[in-house]
């Protein structure tokens, strides 16, 4: 996909914050091309940065879709203070909106998380049920190493919202050639969905979100942190 098939969402740090755009100063996924996406902290700040695809039907999607992304938290000053996500099921086009998001949490060594809640938050660190946290790997994952995720949100006739999480190997398949595998406390217990928001909203105490924008985000809180993306696809559910 290219830069002029997404949007900055509303209420995102600006970019004399958050540095963002396409960089070859960086390693890159294996597979990659020359250039991948990137975000830099430069002023103490808390907050968020986020861009949504805005090619048509997809603005919003009639009902879900599929996000999928390399993902890498970069060296930064502190191992902490950033989270890097990806978004479905977005209900505006702000970072004040709510969304189903996965993405590598607010920690060190960092865990690849589940999460329905504000963009603006990113990926808190915490448990299964904390703060919008819906599932939670089992696994760590480390800073300065570039992972290959995916997300489905696959919205069934009945209402309920099924969310499946995907990993790709990338030190045994490149990025442009995946071959996904479920991910470890992730793979749920129903079906192999790592969690079903059902139309009833029990599971996850609201409703489900039944079609929304995606894409792909940063939270920071601090100086110097940094994240990175690549060869970014975006798939609606017909």
């Amino acid at each position: 996909m290219a830069e002029a098939n997404w949007t900055v969402l509303g209420s995102s740090l600006s970019i004399g914050n958050v540095r963002r755009g396409v960089t070859s100063g960086t390693t890159k996924p294996d597979g990659g091309g020359t250039y991948v996406y990137g975000f830099n902290s430069v002023a103490a700040v808390t907050g968020a940065v986020g861009l949504y695809t805005n090619q048509a039907s997809f603005i919003p999607t009639a009902k879900g879709g599929s996000i999928r992304a390399a993902v890498m938290r970069g060296p930064s000053a502190s191992p902490t203070g950033f989270s890097p996500f990806l978004f479905i099921g977005g209900q505006g086009t702000s970072v004040s909106d709510n969304a189903y998001m996965l993405g590598l949490s607010d920690a060190s060594p960092a865990s690849l998380v589940l999460r329905k809640g504000s963009i603006a938050e990113g990926i808190v660190d915490g448990e299964t049920g904390d703060e919008g946290i819906l599932a939670k790997s089992t696994g760590t994952y480390d800073e300065g190493t570039w992972y290959h995720f995916r997300l489905d949100m696959i919205v069934n006739p009945s209402g309920d919202v099924v969310l499946r999480v995907y990993e790709n190997d990338l030190s045994s398949n490149d990025v442009t050639a995946p071959v996904w595998a479920a991910v470890d406390g992730l793979d749920g217990a129903t079906d192999g969905a790592a969690f079903i928001d059902d139309a009833l909203g029990v599971n996850s105490g609201s409703l489900p979100f039944a079609t929304g924008y995606m894409g792909f985000g940063f939270q920071v809180d601090g100086l110097s942190r940094r994240s990175y993306f690549d060869h970014i696809e975006s798939l609606r559910q017909t």
